[in-house]
């Protein structure tokens, strides 16, 4: 049986890997900041105050996907990024380092090296993150990869780029209500592509790295096999409903104007939202596929819809 310690359980990632995990092959324990209830199923919980390096020695793996998510509202204080994102991280690597834990999972994003890609984003490219929520990301990468890591133990820092999948509340769920309300798609006049990633294919990647020795550790871009315009997607959330996709090309200075004025009267639709939406944000998963030597289980297609035949049962 292979010990895990998870943390961010009660999180859409964490809540999808624990029931992706089999029973069969995996103890299953979580890491927890407060003492409130949990309906998850597993062996033991931590807390976080209590930790200590002999917690760990009974662990093989530790998944580290806690952390302070992006605020596309932007009113969280910067500082809860970098005391959540950065230093929890740090003290949850110190103690690692410690135990006899063997491998690190480190949940980092995109968004830590990259706001904006003009072509396809790579792994080696040079870090440049404009937001506390990348910057606090970046830090802790950083602090990761700069600790001496014993020669019997693996570190691997995986950068996601957008995850969906049934449960998940995201930009995803709001835009499938705007398509069930039968409004129209105003911003198909942006032609974009964006990489996703299912969360069934996130949990795929995880279970390869734990349970295979011959996957190097290292920094590993995250993503589905290839990339969507936003259309595409409006298109897959008409189909769950069984509607054809009401797509308006209305001007895009028009459409900036609106989303400029929803930053003043915090309308849904924002600049940053708005960018969200349109922008074009490629990311390369070339390196953790040769590592893997593995198709993932789905296409983009295929997740997208997964996810948005679950909105449409809610």
């Amino acid at each position: 049986m292979i010990n895990v310690l998870i943390t961010g359980s009660s999180g859409f990632v964490g809540q999808s890997l624990i029931k992706y995990l089999p029973s069969s092959l995996y103890n299953v324990h979580i890491l927890k900041r407060s003492d409130s209830k949990s309906d998850i199923d597993v062996d033991k919980t931590f807390m976080w105050n209590d930790l200590h390096k002999e917690d760990l020695n009974v662990i093989d793996t530790i998944i580290h996907l806690a952390g302070k998510a992006h605020d596309i509202k932007n009113t969280s204080n910067a500082k809860v990024y970098f005391e959540v994102n950065t230093e929890l991280t740090k003290k949850l690597f110190d103690i690692f380092l410690q135990s006899k834990a063997t491998t690190f999972i480190y949940f980092s994003s995109v968004k830590a090296v990259a706001d904006t890609v003009d072509e396809i984003l790579y792994e080696d490219v040079v870090p440049n993150p404009q937001t506390p929520y990348g910057q606090s990301k970046q830090q802790a990468e950083e602090y990761l990869l700069a600790q001496n890591l014993p020669m019997d133990k693996r570190l691997f820092i995986l950068r996601p780029c957008m995850i969906h999948g049934p449960g998940n509340k995201g930009n995803l769920n709001l835009l499938f209500k705007f398509v069930k309300k039968g409004i129209p798609y105003p911003l198909a006049g942006f032609n974009n592509k964006r990489s996703f990633l299912s969360v069934e294919n996130l949990c795929f990647v995880i279970n390869e790295l734990i349970t295979r020795d011959d996957i190097p550790g290292g920094i590993y871009n995250v993503s589905d096999d290839e990339s969507l315009s936003t259309n595409t997607v409006v298109s897959i959330l008409a189909s769950s409903l069984n509607v054809k996709p009401r797509l308006w090309e209305i001007p895009k200075s028009v459409i900036i104007f609106l989303a400029k004025a929803g930053d003043w009267l915090h309308l849904p639709l924002n600049s940053e939202r708005l960018n969200k939406l349109t922008e074009s944000y490629v990311v390369s998963n070339q390196k953790i596929k040769q590592a893997l030597k593995k198709e993932l289980p789905l296409t983009a297609i295929e997740g997208l819809k997964i996810t948005a035949n679950s909105f449409s049962k809610v």
